[in-house]
């Protein structure tokens, strides 16, 4: 077999055309996107930062 690299786009859309259906599909890279769950600032959260400013 001999591979060379296309010198056109032409070639390279005729190359690609050329490889058979079996292997050009494929199944999703990534899974499909999720929602992250809703949140709140809880009053813990708040109090581990309330004296932040005197540290900035």
């Amino acid at each position: 077999m001999n591979i060379t690299e296309a010198d056109s786009i032409d070639e390279l859309i005729a190359d690609c055309a050329d490889i058979p259906p079996s292997v050009r599909q494929s199944t999703p890279a990534m899974p499909p996107q999720r929602h992250a769950p809703a949140w709140e600032v809880t009053d813990g959260c708040h109090a581990q930062v309330v004296d932040l400013d005197e540290y900035v």
